[in-house]
């Protein structure tokens, strides 16, 4: 028996000890973070599939995972022999988690930790069970007890983020998200996202890879703070920074206490972040007002001092991009490299340019890997890389100055007609998006056809959102707003852009078997002329690498793609070049040569 298997037959003797029928386990900590510390990687304990996203559910004689299009390749590989269907969300003839719920029989027991399900999602399974007569046991946190040697929680220290960075203090932001409580008529306000939680505060920490957050909880009321936090991580100068913010410091399991003593309230909160154990803690008196936190919207325009820092972020970010680059392109074939260890050279590269850390574990794919959107390469099984084909770098850096996130897809030696095409397409797709102008009111939802055109004509599509928003110094993929051609509630980024929010822009072609290019670059929306027909805007690139020409079918392209390749090579050089030397200067001189059409 493996050792999934074993674990799970552990977890079916216990549901039977505890007459629990099935068991909901999903990918999730108790603030819903997308991404979660070892601690909380539960699903990935009971099923062996590491992706950043998906549900397990565990019955008494079936398993299965759902996740979505960015993971099947790799959850299919990773699940395999295990005993776990992989559930493929979104395809033909796949039920859906909660149709398949549905399908349980009557009168079972469903358990979960309420802690690690959202308010939202609790109740909708409420709803949907009730007629069932299913129960649900919100307490059922029962991977935890067999869980050995289980990671504790984080508990890395705190520290201030100085408004030289931030842009913006403290105290004006918990003045603007009181104005917001106060036009709402909200008394009370509990926010447990913790992206949310240390840009009000200007704080940061580091509980969660990748993500500088911190594991907490916050209540807000018109005359009182309560931070609710694992007292051993708050330093005296960030204890008294906190003081002077008219924030008081409480224990971080003292939440659940303090929202069951709330009586008679209006309380503004998220049941879609907010922890199912929490929403059902408060009592019947008070009344919800189920809104988006004001501090998300508030979050992703960035102010005029963020958007400047981010552009010196992505000079000191390019720069390493730009050596790594030149590194591979001098190095293959001659010195040995693995996915592996190109990614760790590059990581330290980032570190040793004023990284603080990585924005999230660099994606380093070689050939048929690259297929796979979301592969990540681990020393027993990477690839080595050899001089032919093309190799894709998904990677990014956290700095005091914001946070990064690139791709580059380049050829090593040789590349095939298919791959030439494919790869002029993606960089055709990036260009046109970064290009475009739009009306004040306009979703991602509608700019996403320009970059799928020059797919869909070919019949060709990538299974993935085009764009995400992006957070400063704070999480990678940053709601209310992202490109995508439709709406997928869960990942909450539909809202109209707005000057200074700050999105990704990442199409790209995955050849199962073959090979899979993504170009990205970070671009920051910002106000074109305004007229009698409204406010426009437009984005401009935050982002400076060069773009291999090597793998270019220039003959594809437009004239106006041509034009839009070679002027921002020219910007790449101005920005890039003044940081290198002389033999990496002429390099990238060569590298962004203008390109002529074919």
């Amino acid at each position: 028996m493996n050792k999934i298997a074993e674990r799970i037959a552990r977890l079916r003797a216990l549901m039977e000890e505890r007459h629990i029928d099935a068991v909901l386990v999903p990918t999730s900590d108790y603030h819903e973070s997308e991404y979660v510390g070892e601690h909380f990687a539960c699903r990935k304990y009971i099923t062996g599939f590491t992706g950043s996203a998906g549900t397990a559910l565990i019955t008494g004689s079936w398993a299965g995972v759902w996740t979505d299009g960015r993971y099947f390749v790799q959850a299919a590989a990773e699940l395999k022999d295990t005993g776990v269907e992989l559930m493929k969300m979104g395809q033909p003839g796949v039920l859906s988690l909660e149709d398949y719920l549905e399908q349980l029989p009557d009168g079972i027991t469903l358990g979960f930790d309420g802690r690690v399900i959202n308010g939202k999602m609790g109740e909708d399974l409420k709803e949907r069970l009730e007629e069932k007569k299913i129960t649900l046991d919100y307490h059922a946190a029962l991977v935890d007890e067999i869980w050995e040697d289980r990671p504790p929680l984080s508990a890395e220290p705190i520290w201030i983020l100085e408004e030289k960075y931030a842009g913006k203090s403290a105290k004006e932001k918990i003045a603007q998200l009181r104005a917001e409580m106060e036009q709402c008529r909200a008394d009370l306000h509990i926010i447990t996202t913790l992206d949310d939680i240390v840009w009000l505060l200007n704080i940061r920490g580091n509980d969660i890879p990748c993500n500088p957050v911190v594991l907490s909880y916050l209540t807000v009321t018109k005359d009182e703070i309560r931070f609710f936090v694992n007292p051993e991580v708050v330093p005296q100068q960030v204890k008294t920074y906190l003081e002077e913010l008219g924030v008081t410091l409480w224990g971080y399991e003292d939440i659940y206490d303090y929202v069951g003593t709330v009586r008679s309230s209006r309380v503004l909160l998220e049941k879609g972040k907010v922890n199912y154990t929490i929403l059902r803690s408060l009592d019947s008196s008070n009344r919800i007002l189920d809104k988006m936190n004001p501090t998300s919207l508030a979050k992703a325009q960035k102010n005029s001092v963020e958007i400047e820092n981010m552009k010196a972020a992505h000079i000191k970010d390019g720069v390493t991009m730009t050596k790594f680059i030149y590194w591979m392109k001098k190095n293959i074939g001659k010195v040995p490299m693995t996915e592996c260890t190109v990614a760790d050279r590059l990581d330290q590269m980032r570190l040793d340019n004023g990284a603080l850390d990585q924005s999230f574990t660099t994606i380093s794919a070689y050939g048929a890997n690259a297929a796979m959107c979301h592969y990540h390469a681990v020393p027993e099984t990477c690839a080595v890389l050899e001089p032919k084909g093309l190799y894709l770098v998904d990677s990014g850096g956290q700095y005091l100055e914001g946070t990064t996130d690139i791709t580059r897809t380049f050829a090593l030696g040789p590349v095939t007609e298919e791959e030439k095409k494919h790869y002029t397409m993606v960089l055709m797709s990036m260009l046109r998006l970064g290009h475009v102008k739009f009306l004040q009111g306009c979703s991602g939802l509608s700019l996403d056809y320009v970059a799928r055109e020059v797919f869909w004509k070919h019949g060709l599509d990538y299974n993935h959102g085009t764009g995400h928003g992006i957070g400063y110094l704070l999480n990678v993929h940053e709601r209310p707003a992202g490109i995508r051609f439709r709406v997928v509630p869960e990942r909450q980024d539909s809202y109209p852009f707005m000057d200074g929010m700050v999105c990704s822009d990442e199409p790209g072609l995955y050849i199962e078997g073959s090979h899979g290019i993504r170009t990205e670059n970070q671009m920051f929306c910002k106000k074109a002329e305004k007229n009698e027909y409204g406010q426009f805007l437009c984005f401009e690139f935050l982002t400076y690498v060069p773009i291999d020409v090597e793998p270019l079918d220039t003959k594809l392209m437009t004239d106006e793609d041509v034009v839009f390749l070679n002027e921002y090579h020219a910007q790449v050089y101005e920005k890039i070049s003044p940081y290198l030397n002389d033999e990496e200067k002429e390099w990238l001189r060569q590298a962004t040569q203008p390109v002529k059409k074919a």
